[in-house]
């Protein structure tokens, strides 16, 4: 049963009544409203990322796998349930420990409700700009991908959305993938004299001249603010370079350095790097690169309730992950004076969708643009009888799904489906829903896929896909999940070294042999697939009507070793 909006409210004064800290200042303050942040400072900057076109408030279960290898291991993000509330001293049970993690998830679900939506976002947006003359509202990117209705507008309503809410400066990764054509055009229409597209790392593959500025600088508070783009650099590996085939991509730290010291000498008093690197890329590059005051990022779907001081040879950088989903909004208030920040205060904002009235112009927005679909989307597959999820290193309830449909449609003795962290969750007995697959399934390039590979083969790219996530140089991580496996079970050790991390790989109780070619089932390749393959949301919906309910019976998640006490991971 949920709770009433006066009831919920005390309960977050009863939850915060303790000092829980949310940064450099306590949640409760004075007030048993969280969304009453008193204001600190003159410049101000919130920031949400990775919303994957999530119009409507949804539900999203944090994960209970998040390994820290090496030097990220016990440090923030690397922290799940009890080891996160425990770090940052938040209730358990509380609403704050429903936002941030996957502990008593189905329970506290339908006591706090849903999160998100863009109509709750957007009040919550309204209210902080007016209590912060000047204040810019910065999106991470992952925008225009992650739905039903994003995929078949090509990203309009998304772009609409963005504009509506009064979105300062973006930048990019999963946009990419609507084509270069389509990027360049949202930019030079819809964009201009509205919202700066920033982006220092992606350049021309034949003349390495910049796509996109570099860096903008805005005024706050007669405060020259600039605010650096770091667009996500593996995209041409993680995603299909055919559809950016002329633009080159990287971290590019040196250059990263030297737009720094530009905008530093065009005359910024404050430099923001607003990136799509993933936080550990970040906080390796905030040890490196001097000159930066704080990095906004995204892209790992890392919601840190606390920035994290990283030092460097100028002094320090403040490194803030946001989230996912519409589920968080940052708010970063810096004091500056002659040039130089004196303090902060930061806090990371739940967008619970109970405690907030929608504006009315996003909501009226939003039931306009989803209407023509509306039957489509609201279609009813099958019913769950467990949370379907999707999040954590190496499987979830709604990847298994995938995995099972895969394997049943396409006759197939093992399926692979891509370690995404984007999705929503469903609760178990609600139906599954038409739109609540396609959040977990709306990509450009959705073809689905059997193909006969060797065993060998199949190691081979396990031990790619785990060193991309395991290796211990952040900058040779590529930031997503491990992929799914259905069908084949093997051990994984992710503090071995490269091509030594997977073994033990059986099919049906009999170990995969090296030689002999296995059906294997997959979708979202990089590769160019011919014209009229089944869409994975195709195969996905065929199984729900055939089967009508859904019972996840086993996850099929490999035997983690090498891991016992790492605090980003924990039994569930």
């Amino acid at each position: 049963m949920s709770l009433s909006r006066r009831e919920f409210l005390q309960m977050l004064a009863i939850a915060t009544a303790g000092g829980a800290n949310l940064g450099s200042l306590s949640i409760a303050q004075a007030s048993n409203n969280i969304y009453n942040v008193p204001t600190f400072g003159n410049v101000s900057l919130l920031h949400y990322t990775d919303c994957h076109a999530q119009l409507k408030p949804i539900y999203f279960r944090e994960p209970n796998i998040n390994l820290g290898i090496g030097a990220m291991l016990g440090r923030p993000p690397h922290l799940v349930g009890n080891n996160l509330i425990n770090h940052f001293n938040i209730a358990k049970e509380s609403p704050l420990s429903y936002a941030f993690t996957y502990l008593d998830f189905v329970e506290a679900a339908k006591r706090y409700g849903k999160v998100g939506g863009f109509a709750h976002l957007s009040t919550l947006v309204k209210q902080l700009r007016a209590q912060r003359p000047g204040a810019l509202l910065l999106d991470g990117g992952d925008t225009w991908q992650g739905s039903a209705t994003s995929l078949w507008t090509n990203a309009q309503d998304m772009v609409d959305a963005q504009k509506l809410l009064g979105v300062d400066v973006m930048t990019g990764h999963w946009e990419f993938t609507f084509g270069a054509d389509r990027v360049q055009e949202i930019i030079e229409k819809d964009f201009k004299d509205k919202i700066d597209f920033v982006a220092q790392n992606v350049v021309d593959k034949e003349w390495g001249e910049a796509i996109f500025k570099p860096y903008v600088i805005k005024e706050i508070n007669n405060t020259p603010v600039a605010i650096v783009g770091q667009a996500f650099p593996y995209t041409p590996v993680a995603n299909p370079k055919f559809k950016i085939p002329d633009w080159s991509f990287g971290i590019r730290e040196e250059h990263m350095q030297e737009v720094v010291n530009k905008a530093r000498s065009d005359g910024a008093k404050v430099v923001i790097v607003l990136s799509h690197n993933g936080m550990d890329v970040d906080i390796k590059m905030a040890s490196r690169v001097t000159g930066i005051d704080a990095i906004l990022g995204g892209h790992t779907h890392d919601a840190v309730p606390a920035p994290l001081e990283i030092k460097n040879k100028s002094g320090k950088t403040l490194v803030i992950n946001s989230g996912s989903n519409g589920k968080f909004l940052s708010v970063l208030d810096l004091d500056v004076k002659n040039g130089k920040i004196r303090d902060y205060r930061f806090k990371l904002l739940p967008i619970f969708s109970d405690l907030i009235k929608p504006d009315a112009e996003m909501a009226d927005y939003i039931e306009k643009v989803r209407a023509p679909f509306k039957e489509k989307l609201e279609a009813k597959l099958a019913i769950t009888d467990d949370l379907l999820y999707r999040r954590g290193n190496f499987n979830g309830t709604f990847d298994q799904l995938i995995l099972d449909a895969m394997m049943q449609v396409k006759d197939a003795e093992i399926a692979f489906s891509p370690g995404f962290r984007w999705g929503v969750s469903v609760l178990p007995g609600e139906a599954i829903t038409f739109e609540q697959v396609m959040t977990q399934t709306a990509i450009t390039y959705p073809t689905s896929t059997l193909n006969e590979i060797k065993g060998d083969r199949i190691k081979d790219i396990l031990e790619d896909i785990a060193d991309n996530l395991f290796n211990l140089d952040p900058y040779y991580q590529q930031g997503g999940d491990m992929v799914r496996v259905g069908g084949l079970q093997y051990s994984i050790n992710p503090t071995a070294k490269m091509g030594k991390r997977i073994t033990d790989m059986q099919l049906n109780g009999k170990a995969l042999s090296a030689n002999k070619k296995y059906r294997v089932a997959g979708w979202a390749s990089v590769e160019r697939q011919p014209e009229g393959g089944k869409p994975i949301w195709d195969v996905v919906t065929e199984y729900l009507k055939q089967h009508k309910h859904v019972k996840i019976s086993e996850l099929n998640v490999p035997r983690i070793k090498g891991v016992l006490r790492n605090p980003g991971f924990e039994f569930n």
